[in-house]
């Protein structure tokens, strides 16, 4: 969130503000970065600046996880009851509508991973829309980099145990029937598709979609009650007209919140589908 926050907000020593300044509220309104920093839970604390909100919110966002699915695993029955017959649709969704229609036969190693990455990522999607928290733990890039991460080590490793290092490599970035004389052309790009750039737009896509999500949720509910709040003209409009701005921006957000919902879900899918994709192709024979 640093670079994000260096691109749009001006260093101190040059006229502006300072991060520091930025992260503590005074430069709050209208909705902005300050929006999206951490707060240390130790301030006070040399050195503890990394114990932050956020993270002990992935924090939570895993436990719910594992205490969900050991609830709904727990006591299992022939005949499932509600619980059972919810953890079982839910596992279904990843195991039968992702992992085995993607990877095909090889699917059951990957269920485990793809079940966790779209269950951790769906929980702290949820969490923008919950009032206790108010903020989607992934809307912080760097949480979002280092499931990328992981999913980058997954296929290129089971790639590599596959084909081995130079097999891989040669299946990865030369497709077949591609002429020599094009090798100079095609290796270098086929190299930083499917190698380099692949985690980057893993890792934005559910970023950009968050940060966006939740940029436009804070300024429709904090400008709708500030324009609520209004006790004197503002910019040529009458007061009764700025409250009612603000009751219909209020109300809209609602529509906002249903809105993040879906794309909370539809966000931790297409993140999960992806990297069973490439697994996929990692442990294809064809390119």
């Amino acid at each position: 969130m640093g670079g994000l926050l260096s691109l749009v907000i001006p260093l101190e020593g040059n006229g502006g503000v300072s991060w520091a300044a930025v992260c503590a509220g005074e430069h709050s309104f209208p909705p902005s970065q300050a929006s999206f920093c951490s707060r240390p839970l130790f301030p006070q604390l040399q050195g503890m600046e990394w114990l932050n909100n956020h993270l002990v919110q992935a924090v939570v966002g895993a436990l719910i996880v594992i205490g969900f699915w050991i609830f709904v695993a727990r006591n299992q029955k022939v005949v499932p009851g509600k619980r059972q017959a919810f953890g079982e649709m839910a596992y279904d969704l990843v195991r039968n509508g992702i992992a085995r229609d993607i990877l095909g036969h090889d699917f059951k190693p990957f269920v485990p991973w793809l079940l966790t990455l779209f269950s951790f990522i769906l929980v702290n999607n949820l969490f923008g829309e919950m009032f206790f928290f108010m903020f989607p733990t992934f809307s912080k890039i760097g949480y979002v980099y280092a499931l990328a991460l992981l999913s980058w080590l997954l296929y290129n490793g089971v790639g590599i145990r596959r084909h081995g290092l130079f097999g891989y490599l040669r299946k990865a970035c030369l497709p077949p029937g591609v002429p020599v004389a094009l090798w100079i052309i095609i290796i270098p790009l086929e190299f930083l598709s499917n190698i380099i750039v692949r985690p980057i737009t893993l890792a934005l896509r559910l970023f950009a979609n968050l940060f966006a999500g939740h940029l436009v949720v804070a300024v429709f509910v904090v400008g709708g009650s500030i324009l609520l709040e209004a006790n004197e003209a503002f910019g040529g409009f009458p007061i009764p007209l700025l409250k009612t701005a603000g009751a219909v921006s209020i109300i809209f957000s609602f529509a906002v919140f249903a809105l993040e919902l879906l794309i909370a879900f539809i966000q931790a899918y297409v993140f999960t589908v992806l990297t069973a994709q490439y697994v996929a192709s990692a442990l294809a024979e064809d390119h």
